[in-house]
């Protein structure tokens, strides 16, 4: 008998304490120090922190707390190189939480020197913790949820002593639960300052009584108690319609106004700011009541009824106020308030652009250090090496470093005003710098470079140009000349000789020229006038002869300066005409080039005043990129089109732009974007492309399109299938062959209907030999996308489409960009993260849009031809043909398996 009733009473037991856990789903409770998870009295689970922090060292302290003895566990964070300590918090599937961490310091170390430091949450620096002022210290906010995890991060402050936390709690709030706090945008978080229990008397609630495990203190320290009084009921009532879900128990109990007008509450603040109240009002008396609400004086609701049974809420922003009384104005029946909460808003800062960080990251792995580089780049704090304006990171320092060249990724720093490349092994000409015309300083001394390239002259921003201490041979090019803003041009010690431009020869800039072979503007200065062999070099004999009279003298001295006049007069008729014969035989070319383009049978030449009037002078920007902008246009038939302006005007833009007519007019293919004309006149350099409405395959997956029109499994095999189309036609249909070289989601164009055209040819190679295996050629790509054997070879292969094209089936797949900071630092790579998964058939990373609607079949298909498409080793990867036999295969497993799924709903 005993045996049993001891069986019954382990059976209630495991059921309370199952029944509990689950009412626990979106906690985490992490104790900070501890080595094994427990349960403490509330029936609360807590976890060893060990796995969401990867610094710090523990500890415990005993105090005396009251007349008991506690102990409370803790860790320290005594690395003062470390930047920051952060914990990485899992907050999937969750629209708003709510963070509680704990500090303790009870002088654990035994120094009696309490430390003060900030910490943050995600892009937020949203608190400083002084535990001089209070100890312990315990802090809550309510952040909105936009990312699988959310990063919570200390920060030492300089001689603010080692950070220490002893807690941290994260907890689910429910869908929509203060979101008038920080409105539509998620750019705000709440930080409370007051949770009251109105009219409650017996101490503070939480869990289980709040199933949120929300703290909810008496209210007797801001209640004119004498003018009120607390009001108790077990009164039924509903709160469905309150967002919040306040317990039931903390809506049972008010601070009712008898006998007197008003009833304030007086809530003292820490600092200026803005603020958040939440009121909450439940029926609970026999009689509607009404009354006014007011802020610091003013009227916020007036004659506000609170109606027998039911429940509403108050929500109302405070803006730079430093006090905040809550007043009730009695007009009927006994005005009352069960719940107030208060909260400071706390303003987000903005995330820098995923480009951006792709950029960085890549940059990051190139130089083969760590450089701590996690999350976002400028906020809460800057990275390392890094400057931001607001969410633009406008400067990167990177200085003895090994980089050896200025890789592509380097063209996508777009809001760079400085870049500090002194000292990092680079080699080779000045290049991809072309698209960064927000640069102001540009540092590559202490190199080994030996060409200034030909993109400087688009670098238009530029007002310091350091390139000291480097092997630059020839002469100075003349394009320098054209940066208006150019105020330092330093060239000390390198190989250059020669005259240097006029152009540079001005009062606003400073040239600096010793430690060259000869530089000068004089052009007599030098002995090597090999760019000049026409002009005469001048001829100065000097002799000795007796002192002449002082007439003779005057005689002489006039000769002098008349013949050094027509001598310079000579001169610069000489350069003039080298000069005009040199811009005559540029525009010549520029003439012949365009006749040569007439030749090759592309659509129409439009001019300049054509592009104009059909894009309504470039009023519509349909998109942006490092190229330049595209306009949408109108033709006189009425038929749309792209405009494509590039702005790249230096030689090497301008081989890029005839690279892309020269291809297109060789190649016609229904997977290919047509090039409907071009315009190449007045150093204008423009593509007028067919309009294809649905905009591009990166914006349909993961931008503005993806919230209109879901892409289901078969559209995108469809997509896939096209694009590959148009990519083996390059590789095996058209002579000679031709690598893309820029696959990636955003040249993937569809049309009203959903079908791909590839488009942006201007990296394209042609390969004009049969039996040729690759290109050598310099690296050119986008990040995320670059074949890794391309990238450490220079060989250019039909393979290293594939490889760029198996990212974007990696993109179909798990729905995200290829490069991202979101999630652990192991899924920052798309390659990295989901290759494995795939691989061993794990389809949970599958894009949850997805999930349900695919064959598993044709999902495998997929999956093994787009890991196999990403292999480092190329000999490894299909080649295009094969991955488009496979991509049909699996199409055509989705379109019978909705075939089925039809005749069953049928």
């Amino acid at each position: 008998m005993d045996l049993r009733r001891l069986r019954t009473c382990f059976l209630l037991c495991y059921a309370v304490s199952k029944l509990a856990l689950a009412d626990q789903e979106g906690f985490l409770s992490l104790s900070c120090g501890v080595e094994t998870p427990f349960v403490d009295s509330s029936n609360i689970s807590w976890t060893p922190d060990t796995s969401y922090v990867t610094t710090g060292s523990t500890s415990f302290v005993i105090f005396l707390d009251g007349t008991f003895n506690s102990s409370v566990p803790l860790r320290y964070f005594p690395d003062s190189q470390q930047f920051r300590h952060c914990y990485r918090l899992p907050v999937q599937n969750m629209s708003a939480v709510l963070i509680r961490p704990h500090f303790y310091y009870k002088n654990y170390d035994g120094l009696n020197e309490p430390p003060s430091f900030t910490v943050s949450l995600g892009t937020a620096m949203i608190s400083t913790i002084n535990l001089t002022r209070s100890d312990p210290w315990v802090d809550e906010f309510i952040w909105p949820v936009t990312k699988d995890i959310l990063t919570f991060c200390l920060h030492p402050i300089p001689n603010g002593g080692f950070p220490v936390i002893s807690a941290l709690e994260v907890r689910q709030l429910p869908d929509g639960a203060y979101e008038s706090g920080w409105g539509d945008l998620h750019d705000a978080a709440l930080r409370k300052q007051f949770r009251v229990n109105c009219g409650y008397t017996n101490g503070t609630l939480r869990y289980p009584v709040d199933t949120y495990d929300r703290t909810w203190d008496p209210d007797q320290n801001f209640s004119p108690i004498q003018l009120s009084s607390g009001f108790n009921t077990q009164a039924p009532f509903s709160v469905v319609d309150i967002k919040e879900a306040p317990p039931i128990s903390v809506l049972q109990s008010a601070r009712v106004l008898a006998r007197k007008d008003i009833l304030t509450y007086n809530f003292p603040l820490r600092t200026l700011g803005d603020y958040y109240i939440v009121l909450y009002f439940a029926g609970i008396l026999p009689v509607s009541s009404s009354f006014n609400i007011l802020i610091n004086g003013e009227v916020v609701r007036s004659n506000y009824t609170v109606k027998i049974t039911e429940a509403s809420v108050v929500a109302i922003k405070q803006r730079s106020v430093t006090n905040l009384n809550v007043t009730l104005q009695n007009v009927s029946f006994y005005p009352l308030v069960n719940a107030i909460e208060v909260y400071e808003i706390v303003e987000i800062p903005s995330e820098v652009s995923s480009t951006t960080v792709s950029a960085l990251q890549v940059i990051q792995q190139s130089v083969g250090l760590e450089l701590g580089w996690q999350d976002d780049p400028c906020s809460p704090t800057p990275w390392d090496h890094i400057s931001c304006e607001g969410s633009l990171v406008t400067s990167l320092e990177l200085s003895d470093v090994n980089l050896r060249a200025i890789s592509p990724t380097f063209g996508d720093l777009l809001d760079l005003k400085k870049l500090d490349l002194h000292n990092t092994s680079l080699a080779g000409e000045i290049q991809n710098l072309g698209s960064l015309q927000q640069l102001e300083t540009l540092n590559l001394s202490f190199n080994r470079l030996i060409s200034f390239g030909s993109e400087l002259d688009t670098l238009v921003s530029l007002q310091i140009l350091d390139l000291q201490n480097n092997s630059l041979q020839g002469t100075v090019p003349d394009i320098l000349g054209s940066l208006k803003d150019l105020h330092l041009l330093n060239l000390d010690n390198n190989k250059l000789q020669g005259p240097l431009p006029q152009s540079l020869n001005k009062e606003s800039l400073e040239v600096r020229t010793s430690g060259n072979l000869c530089l000068s503007f004089s052009t007599t200065s030098c002995n090597d006038l090999s760019d000049h062999p026409s002009i005469p070099t001048p001829q100065v004999t000097l002799v000795n002869v007796k002192k002449p009279p002082s007439h003779n003298r005057k005689a002489i001295l006039v000769g002098a300066i008349i013949g050094a006049s027509c001598a310079v007069l000579l001169l610069v008729v000489s350069v003039f005409l080298y000069r005009r014969r040199r811009e005559n035989a540029s525009e010549a070319n520029s003439s012949q080039m365009t006749l040569d383009m007439r030749n090759w049978n592309s659509a129409k030449i439009f001019s300049y005043k054509e592009i104009k009037v059909a894009t309504n002078n470039f009023k519509d920007v349909i998109g942006r990129g490092s190229f330049g902008s595209v306009y949408l246009g109108k033709l006189p038939d009425g038929k749309l089109v792209a405009v494509k302006v590039r702005f790249d005007k230096t030689q090497l833009g301008a081989d890029s732009f005839i690279n892309e007519v020269h291809l297109l007019s060789q190649v016609r293919h229904q997977n290919l974007v047509t090039l409907e004309g071009f315009c190449y006149e007045s150093k204008q350099q423009i593509l007028v492309y067919e309009y294809l409405p649905g905009g591009s395959l990166a914006n349909s997956i993961y931008g503005s399109n993806s919230k209109k029109v879901a892409l289901n499994w078969v559209r995108r095999l469809k997509i896939a299938v096209d694009a590959a189309k148009g990519l083996d036609y390059l590789h095996n249909g058209s002579e000679p062959r031709i690598i893309h070289r820029d696959v990636k989601c955003s040249n993937i164009l569809l049309d009203m209907e959903m079908n791909a055209r590839v488009c942006d040819f201007g990296l394209s190679k042609q390969i004009p030999q049969a039996d040729a295996t690759h290109v050598t050629t310099v690296v050119k790509g986008t990040a995320g996308y670059l074949d890794p054997e391309y990238y450490s070879t220079q060989q250019l292969t039909e393979k290293s489409d594939v490889y760029s094209f198996g990212v974007v089936l990696l993109e179909l797949i798990c729905g995200r960009e290829p490069l991202s900071h979101a999630g652990t630092p192991d899924s920052f790579n798309l390659v990295l993260w989901a290759k494995p998964y795939l691989q061993a058939g794990a389809f949970e990373i599958v894009d949850e849009s997805l999930r349900g609607t695919y064959d598993v079949e044709s999902m495998r298909k997929v999956a093994s031809v787009a890991t196999r498409s990403v292999e480092r080793d190329a000999s490894q990867r299909p080649t295009m043909a094969e991955v488009l036999a496979e991509l049909k295969a699996a199409y055509s497993i989705q379109l019978e398996y909705l075939a089925s799924q039809s005749e069953l709903v049928h």
